[in-house]
């Protein structure tokens, strides 16, 4: 169990140029649902000192099994210098899916592309995963947990495809990164490993083989932050610093931590009406805090 100050991953936000195709996409891909559309309030765009975002509209997806976890797709141009996986921040969503075969099968054509078909694990038969490329240049890691493996505490899940339940981030220097959830969230280090990234070392041009330093930061609820450790080319993901990062902009989590003077009250979801604020990470990553 961990000690952590960070809980569930309540919701990942996505930076989106058409919202109709991503809704379109994620409800006919995924069986999600739109539970809320709105805008982006003055007092969130400030909260996430992105001013340039207030008024921008914004759609809120859920998963069949209602798992009080979303999507959150704000509305932002299309930024054509992104290319996913190369930069800093939160560069992937990992979801929880009952047959990722099944899935990979039935995605209509041109809505996702595959980066990576399923593929069980090197470490272990039961875990089967593949990488898509969504249509707002969001990449998910779509996972199938066949059954519990020893030592690690992870979700099973109760619908075709389910919640976020680890964020991948990426950055230059890996302890760093570790040292930095440690001192802001009380999350205790974890071992640094080095791991095959393939989806990533094809969007470097890098060798398959490629070994990259990852850990795998523990939370509550099951949850994880997988921290990555990314070539030299790798640099801070560029944005007009008005307006949210493109690709998955931010990442939000349920936080046990007092929620202090900065706090902004917000309805409807991921926030329920509990206290938000927003903080960033050492590879520049926005930090959602909802203060249950």
């Amino acid at each position: 169990m961990s000690t952590s100050q960070l809980g569930k991953i309540a919701c990942v936000t996505v930076s989106a140029p058409d919202l109709d195709a991503i809704e379109l996409a994620y409800s006919r891909n995924f069986n999600y649902q739109v539970l809320e559309n709105g805008t982006v309030s003055e007092a969130q765009a400030a909260l996430w000192g992105t001013r340039g975002m207030a008024g921008a509209q914004t759609r809120v997806m859920e998963p069949a099994s209602g798992s009080d976890f979303v999507f959150r797709f704000i509305e932002r141009p299309s930024d054509p210098s992104y290319a996913p996986l190369t930069t800093w921040g939160w560069n992937a969503s990992e979801v929880l899916v009952e047959n990722v075969d099944a899935l990979a099968e039935q995605l209509v054509d041109g809505d996702f592309e595959i980066l990576g078909e399923p593929k069980n694990l090197s470490f272990t038969d039961d875990i089967r995963a593949m990488q898509l490329r969504g249509p707002a240049n969001e990449i998910l890691y779509m996972t199938e947990l066949k059954a519990p493996i020893p030592g690690m505490d992870l979700p099973t899940s109760t619908c075709f495809v389910d919640n976020t339940f680890i964020v991948i981030l990426g950055g230059c220097d890996i302890n760093a990164m570790i040292e930095s959830y440690a001192q802001q969230f009380d999350i205790m280090p974890a071992p640094i490993m080095e791991s095959r990234i393939t989806v990533a070392s094809k969007a470097f041009g890098l060798s398959i083989e490629h070994r990259y330093p990852i850990s795998a930061l523990s939370i509550n609820d099951q949850c994880m932050i997988e921290v990555d450790e990314l070539p030299a080319q790798a640099g801070p993901r560029k944005s007009d610093p008005d307006l949210l990062p493109p690709g998955i902009a931010m990442v939000s989590f349920r936080s046990s931590a007092a929620a202090g003077p900065q706090a902004i009250t917000c309805e409807g979801m991921p926030y329920g009406g509990h206290a938000a604020t927003c903080t960033s990470g050492a590879a520049g990553e926005l930090i959602e805090l909802i203060h249950i």
